[in-house]
């Protein structure tokens, strides 16, 4: 089971950090490159412990839809977020937020594991693994800058 970190270091406060990762308007906006849309559960404003949200994507050439459903939040500090319906087997994903003297540092944890059994092991090696790792530093890289210029 692949298990993706990434840590970010933002010049910005805590709690603008954890609302724009929580912001559904702006995760659409922070994933142009597969076209991300909320179509069902909440689909704009602030997600809260409990909500869920089904999101509609093209990855691979593919449109999919997958559902989560934040499992878990302490106001800015983290929330978790776990896929009840999707492509993969199964995922959960860590947001965490560290108030540090000169901003914030996102941690960001995404545990999945893929389809297919040893078919999907093999596509986690291949190309799965990197595509995630890249699209979740593509994503923390696009709220830093929204964070850092938001006033």
């Amino acid at each position: 089971m692949p298990i993706i970190k990434y840590k970010q270091h933002i010049k910005a406060p805590v709690n603008i950090c954890f609302d724009l990762a929580r912001n559904v308007d702006i995760h659409t906006k922070t994933t142009g490159k597969t076209k991300e849309k909320a179509v069902d559960g909440v689909t704009h404003g602030l997600l809260e412990d409990g909500d869920s949200v089904t999101w509609e994507a093209t990855h691979f050439g593919i449109k999919q839809r997958l559902t989560a459903k934040i499992t878990y939040m302490e106001k800015y500090k983290k929330f978790e977020d776990v896929m009840i319906r999707g492509a993969f087997h199964s995922f959960i994903h860590r947001h965490q937020f560290v108030e540090v003297k000169d901003g914030t540092l996102m941690i960001e944890t995404f545990e999945y594991k893929s389809p297919f059994g040893p078919i999907g092991w093999v596509a986690d090696k291949l190309f799965l693994e990197k595509y995630m790792t890249d699209f979740i530093i593509s994503r923390v890289r696009a709220l830093k800058t929204l964070a850092e210029n938001t006033k």
